[in-house]
């Protein structure tokens, strides 16, 4: 289980490992973005150096429209288990997002009034 962190808009982080190709970890802060239904989604800048293997072009409805996404094979670090997923990346992405998908596996306690947010 991983200890997010509320931001002072009441948004939810979480601190996870991007894992290059050569397996050199990468600390990064995430927002969890429920309204995002993929694992993954982060700007293509963020993708230098990880070397993550493309799988294809997809396109998708955004709340600023539809856009085209390049997917890649990502590895991450997320509460100390690496995790092979589809990371979606583009231009209009500005955080690194965690998406509602991780939810399917991983259970999510969130309690603004105690502080409490956990995932896993």
């Amino acid at each position: 289980m991983i200890q997010g962190m509320f931001d002072n808009r009441g948004q939810l982080f979480f601190e996870i490992e991007f894992i290059s190709d050569d397996g050199l970890n990468l600390p990064v802060d995430a927002i969890l973005d429920t309204g995002f239904t993929g694992f993954m989604a982060i700007n293509k800048q963020d993708l230098d150096g990880l070397n993550w293997q493309f799988i294809r072009k997809e396109r998708l409805r955004t709340a600023q429209g539809e856009a085209r996404f390049y997917i890649y094979l990502g590895k991450v670090l997320l509460d100390g288990r690496e995790y092979e997923i589809p990371v979606y990346a583009g231009d209009e992405i500005i955080e690194v997002l965690l998406g509602s998908e991780w939810l399917k596996i991983l259970p999510l306690v969130v309690n603004y009034q105690a502080d409490i947010l956990t995932l896993g």
